[in-house]
């Protein structure tokens, strides 16, 4: 029998300016296994990645927020350890995990973040 398949969609837009953020578009898994989406903010170094859900049709949820020097990543309401985490690879990359996916887990992932620098917002 062939488990259910969950498929996490990141978002594709445009930025405009310097600053682009960047995801990998689809994510697809099986239930129970843990998925991984990756978010480079570009120019961006100084701030921390922003992860929110947004099930089509709904508003996004913020889910967590992460910043490389920290040791933990910050929870919205709904959303904790060791379901959702974060890690970096740089101080421009991070990862959104998700572990024992389920159904409700399927939705679009928007990865954001401030630029402190240009006093601009950019999401992805």
């Amino acid at each position: 029998m062939l488990g259910t398949l969950c498929t996490l969609i990141t978002a594709l837009t445009c930025v405009s300016g310097v600053t682009v953020v960047t995801q990998k578009p689809v994510v697809t898994v099986r239930k129970g296994e843990t998925a991984s989406m990756d978010c480079n903010l570009g120019t961006v170094t100084n701030s921390e990645a922003h992860w929110y859900k947004q099930i089509p049709g709904g508003v996004p949820q913020f889910v967590l927020h992460f910043y490389h020097s920290h040791s933990a990543p910050t929870y919205g309401s709904g959303f904790s350890s060791p379901k959702f985490t974060s890690t970096h690879q740089s101080t421009s990359d991070y990862r959104l995990i998700i572990s024992n996916v389920e159904e409700g887990d399927s939705a679009v992932y928007h990865c954001h973040t401030w630029d402190n620098s240009a006093k601009e917002e950019v999401s992805q």
